[in-house]
């Protein structure tokens, strides 16, 4: 299937794809999703098998209105109806107690389960006119790098997925997700809105990065959001390696900055392309553009990917997080 321009007639079809079962791609602010209904099991098996993703890695539900949250869990902590009021629709996601309508497919097996309503029209029409919450990972293959536009959905995926073009998403780092379990709220995955925000309504929260088997959340493998060639922080350690320099000789990096130019990092280079993220220090601009410059270093066909890292604090977070599961599988 050709790639579908938004407009009534291609969301129609997207939503009558959903209803039969199949699967459809689409955006919302934060990445592409790859879609299915969230209630059909045979629905979402498709999702597993379309991206190679492992049964133990759960899916994040996805509505159109903040009135169908309790169809789907259950809860009393008055906190949650704070940030649903305050962040949603938005880049939030949170893991509560699901009721037993939710298959467990997409859950993997868990109690809970992972559930947002996305800040995009087009996304909150094809919810609603498919009748069913969607259940929706990032439309890649499984621990590639995350679409942010309708081409790299595409070019990952492959051409026989309806994909529907919304352009560019706003955001373009996955949601940030939140916890609530035996009366505390914790951190799952950093994302599109800082935790600190977030704190202002839950109050301190715990960190909680489970890897291996069983995540309770989307995001939390050792390894993620990988470019095809290898991508590396650069930090004192690695400028200091000598093995290290010596192997980016007759190479042509792809060099990933912040702000500005880095002339430490560009005097060892024999060839590279550069890219920054934000040349004003806008962190929600850098973020945007944090996965769109990596599928374009993979386009040039560049050997390697250098990144400086970025302060941990507000997005910044959420931009580290990423880079560094990105980099796990190409530890020095």
């Amino acid at each position: 299937m050709p790639i579908y321009k938004y407009d009534d007639q291609s969301l129609q079809k997207a939503a009558e794809l959903i209803k039969k079962g199949e699967l459809v791609a689409f955006p919302t602010e934060t990445v592409y999703g790859l879609g299915a209904d969230g209630l059909n099991p045979i629905a979402v098996a498709k999702i597993f098998e379309k991206k190679n993703r492992p049964s133990f890695n759960p899916l994040i539900l996805h509505i159109s209105d903040k009135s169908a949250l309790k169809n789907y869990v259950f809860y009393e902590e008055p906190v949650i109806d704070k940030l649903i009021d305050k962040f949603w629709p938005g880049p939030l996601t949170l893991v509560l107690p699901k009721n037993e309508i939710v298959p467990d497919i997409v859950t993997s097996g868990n109690e809970t389960v992972a559930i947002r309503m996305p800040d995009n029209k087009i996304a909150l029409k094809l919810i609603e006119l498919s009748g069913c919450p969607i259940a929706a990972p990032s439309a890649n293959k499984f621990g590639h790098l995350s679409p942010t536009d309708a081409e790299h959905v595409e070019k990952s995926l492959g051409s026989d997925l309806f994909i529907l073009d919304g352009g560019k998403c706003a955001v373009g780092l996955e949601s940030t997700i939140i916890g609530y379990k035996n009366g505390a709220f914790s951190l799952l995955r950093p994302g599109g809105i800082p935790i600190e925000e977030i704190e202002k309504i839950t109050g301190a929260l715990t960190i909680k990065d489970k890897e291996g088997i069983s995540p309770e959340s989307p995001g939390q493998l050792p390894f993620h959001y990988s470019p095809e060639i290898p991508l590396y922080i650069i930090n004192k350690s690695s400028m200091s390696d000598k093995n290290f320099l010596n192997s980016l000789k007759n190479k042509k990096a792809g060099l990933l900055l912040f702000k500005e130019s880095n002339s430490e990092i560009e005097s060892i280079l024999p060839s590279y392309s550069k890219k920054i993220l934000s040349e004003s220090g806008n962190m929600a601009e850098a973020a945007a553009n944090l996965f769109k410059f990596l599928h374009d270093f993979e386009k040039e066909e560049v050997d390697l990917i250098l990144t400086e890292p970025v302060e941990p604090s507000g997005l910044g977070l959420a931009i580290m997080d990423r880079l560094k599961r990105a980099a796990e599988r190409y530890k020095i």
